[in-house]
């Protein structure tokens, strides 16, 4: 099963695979404590569409659009899908971020898009 989940919220047996999908590293967690199999941070929105969503919820429209875009041009985004689908036949992948907001951030575009792709 694909999930996703705040990287500060306890690690889970049932987690799986563990993804950072994140662009930065996210404040005050250390590498210990994040317990990650992979930083995925080429598949993360560019610098310059993380600070122009900003987590502003009015811009999650737009923003989604555009990391779309990004994803489909990304040359790494089909070396992602299939690790993906190579790691979800032995058990769960976690998706992890940062953002406090967990309805509108990246993970959650990225689990749409990978949900669409792996059916």
């Amino acid at each position: 099963m694909l999930k996703i989940k705040r990287i500060y919220d306890d690690y889970d047996d049932e987690d799986g695979y563990r993804i950072l999908v994140d662009r930065l590293w996210p404040r005050g967690m250390s590498k210990e404590k994040a317990r990650l199999d992979e930083w995925a941070k080429e598949i993360s929105p560019s610098d310059d569409l993380r600070k122009e969503f900003h987590h502003v919820p009015d811009k999650f429209d737009e923003f989604v659009k555009k990391y779309e875009l990004e994803l489909k041009s990304n040359p790494k985004s089909e070396e992602f899908i299939k690790l993906i689908e190579e790691k979800l036949t032995k058990g769960n992948v976690t998706l992890l971020f940062g953002a406090k907001d967990v309805k509108m951030n990246n993970a959650v575009v990225l689990k749409d898009l990978l949900d669409k792709k792996l059916k």
